[in-house]
């Protein structure tokens, strides 16, 4: 492994504990206001808060940039997959406990060779193995005895979908492009998804200022590192980072989120959801490292 390898996975070890712990802050957030509200202020805050970055990074410079037309059409792509896994995530934390959102949302490590299909790849055994014990391990945390999802949990799955094809567009976009611009698309993104989720509020949410000051703490986390900082450091780092390798170490967010809910929540598991969460995370890891 070179150092430049070895670099892209310590940032996406720190991005997934960022994320891990950033299902506390949302589902805390949401006692305050609604899912939306909650989304466009604080991707309204990560996309402010890389201005400064973008601005020093420009001046250091040796290259020539790409079009600026090229840069705002993958950050719009990137922002509507974007705003549609964190909306519906978000919605499903009205409904669930944090730590089981971090380990349904960490299905996007099976979705993700799960869309490849469609895109004309393939996979063997091993992806398929790793898939059949994450839904294995998924029906024991989630589906209860009459054979239904919770609504929570059933929104969050749906989420899985749209990081799945979030990942993959960042891989494709942030190829080969410098530091500089990856943190462009990065604003872009979440300026497009801010801007999506507040005209939502705007239509369906009561915005209170008293309802912001109330969840200004979880906002902030949510906005400045879940947003700023950890979505920030995936795309500088997926530049280095081989995919699935990638994958794997992203999906140790879902470990990060049981702990944080139960430390900082007093969330706890059954047995059944225990076993289910450990197969989970089994089958995310063996469908990328046994492909």
């Amino acid at each position: 492994m070179n150092s430049s390898t070895a670099r892209a996975n310590l940032l996406l070890l720190l991005t997934a504990m960022i994320w891990g712990a950033a299902f506390v802050a949302q589902r805390v957030g949401m006692d305050h206001m609604g899912p939306l509200t909650f989304n466009g202020v604080r991707f309204a805050l990560g996309s402010a808060a890389l201005l400064p970055l973008i601005s020093w990074l420009d001046k250091r410079r040796t290259a020539a940039p790409p079009p600026f037309s090229t840069l705002l059409k993958g950050g719009f792509l990137m922002g509507l997959a974007l705003f549609l896994g964190a909306w519906l995530q978000q919605f499903g934390l009205c409904y669930t406990t944090a730590g089981k959102a971090g380990f349904i949302t960490g299905l996007y490590v099976v979705f993700v060779p799960l869309i490849g299909i469609f895109l004309g790849q393939r996979y063997g055994t091993g992806t398929w193995a790793g898939a059949g014990l994450a839904i294995a391990g998924m029906y024991l945390l989630s589906v209860t005895e009459s054979f239904t999802m919770d609504k929570g949990d059933a929104l969050v799955l749906l989420s899985a979908v749209f990081w799945g094809v979030h990942v993959l567009l960042v891989g494709k976009l942030t190829q080969g492009i410098k530091t500089v611009d990856a943190v462009k698309l990065a604003a872009i993104q979440f300026a497009t998804c801010s801007a999506i989720s507040l005209a939502g509020a705007a239509a369906t949410e009561d915005i209170t200022l008293a309802g912001l000051r109330a969840g200004l703490i979880p906002i902030l986390y949510g906005g400045l590192m879940s947003v700023g900082v950890a979505y920030t450091l995936q795309v500088v780092a997926q530049r280095d980072a081989r995919p699935a390798p990638a994958a794997i170490i992203l999906s140790l967010e879902a470990v990060f989120a049981a702990l944080t809910g139960w430390l900082m929540l007093g969330e706890t598991l059954t047995i059944q959801a225990f076993i289910g969460c450990a197969l989970m995370l089994v089958g995310m890891i063996w469908s990328q490292a046994r492909p």
